[in-house]
């Protein structure tokens, strides 16, 4: 049996915030996620990263970890890991079985995330992880990975406008969404906010008593080495792309801190090297196809297009061809805005297996906005568009606007 077939029956039920379905699963399993140490992490970007950076530094330091990420980009065993290796198919499809029949024929049926999350609580309690680096998958309050009372630490990463349909029109609706994984008296490390988001997080901070560090841009300094920063004392490389891991990898410094303190064994020379060795595809990554070197990246909104921009600039070329397909559900303007400048081509195409954005349209509202793009052109697939990318005139191929595009091209 297949992954997708096991989880397809759960699709229909889409996005389903609450916990009163995860929390009625896990119980009917044994409640595996109180056997599990974690690390919580929620933002509107830089989770994955930040998963990533922590994850290879506490394998680094002899760890067992587990981690839990979403969406995948080629596969579902990407989603959960232990020491960095993905699951394997049978062990996943095993454990998909397990959560299947552990649903009560009287409860409500869980989502497919909710089926998801609780095979990967399920395996990390049966390999015994020492601790378990969870990203969040949608807000964080009632986000079905929020069912832990007792993180080690949790991390806010970034908010930013994104996902507003479920969780609210405003930041300070969307900060008090994220801000739902902090818990009573657990460490809490957050990133630079924005100010209407930084008052609620500090209000929830307060009231439930954290113990919380801020890490602000100002506090880390690139080194003289090319490609290390500094934080805290710390020195380290930076092996993953783009101005924003700056702030990244000192969030996940900063909660290795706060893990030293509470007696983990985690030696500078496990930072030095577990950050060294961190990956994190579809993301600022560069990639050769055809002979021909493409950058590709995730950047499905506003903030996260805004940062790829700043790192394009970065490399001072005078046009730049954008392959880009989109959802429906984002904010296609903004994100337009932030990217597509005088000259730039512009080559657009559906996102497939998803709710895509259609071409056409995005086409239109693309010209409106930056009407001396020197093309703008759309097509029926992803590999056509490249193709002909290739074939344009261009020191500069990017392929962005959603991760599950990125994934498929990785795919191809």
């Amino acid at each position: 049996m297949d992954i997708d077939s096991l989880l397809q029956p759960f699709q229909r039920f889409g996005v389903h915030l609450g916990l009163e379905r995860i929390e009625q699963l896990l119980a009917n399993l044994g409640h595996p996620q109180q056997r599990v140490p974690i690390i919580h992490v929620a933002g509107t970007n830089g989770k994955g990263s930040v998963c990533a950076y922590l994850s290879s530094v506490l394998t680094q330091a002899g760890y067992c970890v587990g981690r839990y990420t979403s969406p995948h980009l080629i596969d579902w065993t990407e989603r959960i890991c232990i020491n960095e290796k993905p699951i394997t198919q049978e062990k996943l499809v095993k454990l998909l079985l397990q959560v299947q029949q552990a649903i009560a024929l009287r409860q409500e049926s869980p989502t497919q995330f909710e089926v998801f999350t609780a095979a990967a609580w399920l395996y990390f309690a049966q390999q015994q992880v020492d601790v378990a680096v969870v990203e969040v998958g949608l807000g964080g309050r009632l986000d079905a990975t929020n069912v832990c009372p007792m993180p080690l630490v949790s991390i806010i990463t970034s908010i930013s406008r994104e996902h507003w349909q479920q969780l609210g029109p405003t930041l300070a609706d969307i900060a008090r969404e994220k801000a739902g994984i902090l818990k009573p008296g657990c460490a809490a490390v957050v990133g630079p906010l924005p100010l209407e988001a930084k008052v609620v997080v500090q209000k929830r901070i307060q009231e439930l008593g954290c113990a919380d560090v801020w890490v602000e841009s100002s506090e880390i300094r690139i080194t003289q080495m090319q490609r290390w920063a500094e934080y805290e004392g710390i020195k380290y490389p930076l092996p993953l792309l783009g101005e924003f891991q700056l702030v990244n990898s000192a969030l996940a410094i900063a909660a290795l801190q706060i893990l030293q303190k509470k007696g983990w064994q985690i030696s500078s020379e496990a930072i030095v090297q577990g950050m060294a060795k961190t990956q994190w595809s579809g993301r600022l990554q560069w990639y050769t196809w055809r002979g021909r070197e493409l950058l590709i990246d995730g950047a499905h909104n506003p903030a996260a297009a805004q940062a790829l921009r700043q790192f394009v600039d970065s490399l001072n070329v005078d046009s730049v061809t954008w392959v880009m397909g989109m959802l429906s559900t984002k904010d296609h303007q903004e994100i337009f805005e932030a990217l597509l400048r005088s000259h730039d081509r512009l080559f657009l195409v559906p996102v497939p297996d998803h709710s895509s954005a259609n071409p056409e349209q995005l086409a239109l509202l693309a010209q409106k906005i930056c009407p001396k793009l020197s093309e703008c052109f759309t097509y029926i697939d992803v590999e056509s568009a490249i193709t002909s990318a290739i074939a344009a005139p261009s020191r500069l191929i990017v392929l962005c606007g959603s991760l599950y595009l990125v994934g498929h091209f990785l795919s191809l």
